[in-house]
This record gives C-alpha cells, structure tokens and sequence, in this order.
C-alpha cells in the first residue's frame, strides 16, 4: 500500500499543500508539520520544499521573510488569489474523481459479491 500511497499523492499534493496554506501562511517545517498532523506520516520535509518552490514558481503564494531566532530567516509562504482559484480547481477537480472512482468501486463491489 505505501508505494500505491507514494503515487497518489504526488498528483495532489501540491494541492493538499495549498489548502494547508489557505488555512494559515506557514514556513516548510510547520507545513510538513501540519501534513504530519493530519495524517500524512510518510510526507518528508525535502518533498514538502521542492512542492514549496514549485507553487512560488507558478504564482500561487506570496512569500515573506520573517526573522528566525535559530538562524536565518524564514521564507513564510501565503496563499494569493491565484493561489486560491488554482486551490478551487483542484478541489472541483478531486469531487469529481473521487465521485468517478467510488462509483466505479461499489460497481465492481456490487458485481464481486453477484458472483459476475
């Protein structure tokens, strides 16, 4: 199953990362933090960063730095109305596969248990 999980979630989780974001403006530590909170265990920090300079890369977040008491500063990451549009897409988009995809379980369930 970990490996099935690994490749789910490289398809959402740049949008998984922008609703975090849309939740609270956070730096890539408290962000994998908050993954980790939820539930998402296997999610490293490296993944997390690399996520993080693709959204600024695309427009979707602000980014501040904010002074660290522990070193250099800290890129804190926003989400921006671009940010926001791409996040409801992507929420549109995952009801509408996820509505696909469940359908299509109880189907194959349904037939499974007619003996077809």
């Amino acid at each position: 199953m970990a490996r099935q999980m690994t490749e789910m979630l490289k398809g959402t989780l740049e949008g998984i990362i922008l609703a975090t974001l849309a939740v609270e403006p956070a730096y890539g530590y408290e962000i994998t933090a908050r993954l980790r909170e939820e539930g998402f265990s296997d999610i490293v920090e490296g993944t997390v960063y690399a996520l993080l300079v693709r959204v600024e890369q695309r427009g979707f977040v602000d980014v501040e730095k904010v002074p660290s008491e522990k070193g250099p500063p800290r890129k804190v990451y926003s989400l921006n109305a671009n940010g926001a549009e791409y996040l409801d897409e992507f929420w549109t988009t995952w009801e509408f596969l996820s509505g696909r995809i469940e359908q299509l379980r109880r189907h194959t369930s349904d037939r499974h248990k007619e003996g077809k």
